[in-house]
């Protein structure tokens, strides 16, 4: 039983980056202080490695759990004059020294690009057998017959059986679509004795970004869209006229002209503001020409990026087709993609329980997101967002599906979301996009509405007019069973969002209360704050049943439900309307929960500080220590997650609609693409009880 592991390839261009990503990514949900240590990068400056900055901004790991040894020329030629000992010494003392603050440690091998392919495996074999790591080895299949991959894996295996490695599994990456089962025969016979999995060459991990291409060209930005994370799937050269280049031109092309082609420069963006054209990724002018003034003001609309550069077309192009697509890059969706397939195609359950991994003794934002994601995708859920024609609900789904969250439907116009998409470079392929106004569905659920509220007067004409609002569609889908849940409020106020839901996904108990939460995130914490957002001012069997499903709540979210029923007084030194309230709440959750830790009525400071508990209830289970936080009244929790956000620096997650059927959830109108995508996985993992 190990707590450490050695991602090394077993040959150049294997993709190794998106097995330490996968790992890395896999370790930081289940395991406590996680490490990251690159005894060998590839050149520069050791403390400027792309994937040690990568890791230590998707995960916040600091330098000291997170650094480079040396670079690979140097430790080569260390190595051949004799000094790989004192060089292996020196990765032992590194890596030791990080190992002391960290739970388990992920070590990534050099990537076997340099011109001594050989003996950089040798270098990578001696590491890993001399810091006693287990290796998981990565083998490129790219192209590659399956036969000859069997080879591959068969040879790397003795080559680490050589050097006295312990080769935990086998990872063979970037396989052809199509060849899986012949490969996996392959496997069998090169390695009985050694679990070995597939992943296949996919597009969206294989295809470069504008950013890829401009950070490899060292291209100089000179107007037009900011937003460089988008997929650029073909460099097209205009060599031609623009009557003859326009038919060509395809949405994520990477347009090259010269600076002087004012008729291509025009047709393209002319095709990309237009609603039913294509709409090029971005384009570079070359040749060191700039388009005339007027020109470039129109390009200041331009929604793709547009770029300089001084070197002539046909080199620029040649440069331009020749770049990798990098994961170290850390565009936002390419992540989103690789973390995807990685779970897809990997049994994480099975990898990881060969790690003695203690478990985290805190739970950080960080941790929580992720580990939000992994619930949402342990059985898939169909969420419907109601804004589909917001820019914002568009990029959380395009990083939604790449990640393999959940299933999606939009909300919208189809050729007005498909536009924005286009202009945007953002990938909706495989998403469901539907128009209330033109949905077959559309008479059917007036059908439904009329028939549900037919005691307030409602009629056909009416319930057809009400089923065009996209949040009464989207929760319409939702009673009849065509979608599990839904996110809206984007655009749209908490009352637009709720109100649907309290006609007719109320529950069918009458005593259930439609209540919400926040998920207060602190740095080494996750304390569940409700009724912050829907009643005003609850009776004590209300009080009763939104502490009772709070804490059921937090449960289902991995926060071990304590539950503080606050008020101005702590234990029987109070009296009054609200005390006894509150008091009364207290004893029903008792009578119905009696095995739920609750304390009540118990003060903010009591339930959170343990010195302070101590004096005022020093018996209690909860004081001092309560994770799940009811108020009195809306004023109080309203105010007190509002001051707490803003003055603690707690990340608040929510409102968290609960007591409906199922689940509907509210955004604020200022949600960031984060916010939407962390709401939306919280609304798959309520939706799969």
């Amino acid at each position: 039983m190990v707590q450490g592991l050695y991602i090394a390839s077993a040959g150049p261009g294997s993709g190794k980056s998106l097995a330490v990503l996968g790992m890395v990514d896999a370790l930081h949900r289940h395991a406590g202080r996680l490490g990251f240590f690159r005894p060998l990068v590839a050149g520069g400056a050791v403390d400027d490695d792309p994937v040690v900055l990568l890791l230590r901004r998707l995960y916040e790991l600091g330098a000291s759990r997170s650094k480079a040894g040396t670079t690979t020329p140097v430790a080569l030629a260390e190595a051949r004059s004799g000094q790989q000992d004192e060089l292996v010494s020196r990765m032992i003392g590194i890596y030791n020294r990080l190992s002391r603050g960290c739970d388990a440690v992920v070590v990534d091998g050099s990537d076997l690009r340099s011109p001594d392919a050989a003996g950089e495996f040798e270098l990578n074999a001696a590491l890993a057998s001399n810091l006693g790591l287990p290796v998981l080895a990565v083998v490129g299949g790219r192209g590659v017959p399956p036969a000859r991959i069997g080879e591959s894996v068969a040879t790397a295996l003795k080559q680490f059986k050589a050097a006295r490695c312990s080769v935990l599994t086998v990872v063979v990456n970037r396989v052809e679509p199509g060849t899986e089962e012949r490969v996996e025969q392959a496997l069998r016979e090169a390695a009985p004795d050694v679990p070995c999995y597939l992943i296949p060459e996919v597009a969206e991990i294989s295809t470069p970004t504008v950013a890829d291409i401009a950070e490899s060209l060292q291209l100089v930005p000179s107007t037009g869209s900011k937003e460089w994370d988008r997929d650029i799937r073909r460099i097209r050269v205009a060599g031609m006229g623009a009557d003859d280049f326009l038919p060509a031109v395809q949405t994520g092309d990477m347009v090259l002209a010269s600076g002087d082609r004012t008729d291509i420069i025009l047709a393209c963006l002319a095709s990309a503001l237009a609603p039913d054209l294509p709409s090029p990724g971005g384009m570079i002018l070359t040749d060191g020409l700039q388009p005339s003034p007027h020109v470039k003001r129109l390009l200041e609309r331009a929604p793709f990026p547009v770029f300089l550069e001084r070197g002539d077309l046909y080199s620029v192009a040649q440069g331009a087709a020749s770049v990798r697509s990098e994961i170290h890059t850390g565009g936002k969706r390419k992540v989103a993609a690789a973390l995807g397939l990685w779970s897809r195609h990997i049994p994480e359950a099975d990898l990881l329980k060969e790690l003695a991994l203690p478990r985290p003794s805190t739970i950080t934002p960080l941790r929580f997101f992720n580990d939000l994601i992994e619930r949402a995708r342990q059985r898939t859920s169909h969420v419907v967002l109601a804004e589909g024609e917001d820019v914002r609900i568009l990029r959380a789904a395009d990083i939604l599906r790449r990640r393999d969250v959940c299933r999606l439907t939009l909300l919208g116009r189809p050729e007005v979301v498909s536009e924005l998409a286009a202009t945007q470079g953002i990938d909706l392929d495989g998403l469901a996009v539907i128009d209330p106004a033109t949905s077959p569905d559309r008479e059917r659920f007036a059908r439904e509405y009329c028939k549900l509220r037919a005691n307030k007067g409602m009629i056909m004409e009416r319930a057809r007019e009400i089923m065009l609002d996209a949040a009464y569609f989207g929760t319409m889908m939702v009673r009849l069973g065509c979608a599990d849940g839904m996110v809206s409020g984007a655009a749209h106020t908490t009352a637009n969002t709720i109100r649907p839901a309290l006609e007719f996904i109320k529950g069918d108990d009458p005593q259930e209360v439609v209540s919400s939460v926040f998920f207060m995130l602190f740095p080494d914490r996750v304390l569940v704050y409700g009724d912050c957002a829907v009643v005003p001012d609850p009776t004590a069997r209300e009080l009763a049943r939104i502490a009772i499903a709070s804490a059921e709540t937090a449960e289902r979210f991995g926060v071990e439900p304590r539950v503080a029923m606050l008020s101005y007084s702590t234990g029987e030194s109070g009296a009054g309307t609200s005390v006894d309230k509150v008091r009364e709440a207290t004893a029903l959750v008792r009578a119905s929960r009696p095995g739920l830790p609750v304390e009540g009525p118990i003060q903010y400071d009591a339930a959170v500080d343990v010195r302070i508990a101590s004096t005022k209830l020093p018996s209690s289970t909860v004081a001092g220590k309560a994770t799940v936080f009811i108020f009195p009244d809306l004023d109080t929790g309203n105010n007190t997650y509002k001051a707490v956000e803003h003055s603690a620096g707690a990340i608040a997650v929510g409102p968290i609609l609960q007591g409906l059927r199922k689940p509907i959830n509210d955004l604020s109108r200022g949600s960031s693409v984060e916010d939407i995508i962390n709401t939306v996985a919280i609304t798959a993992v309520q939706a799969q009880r």
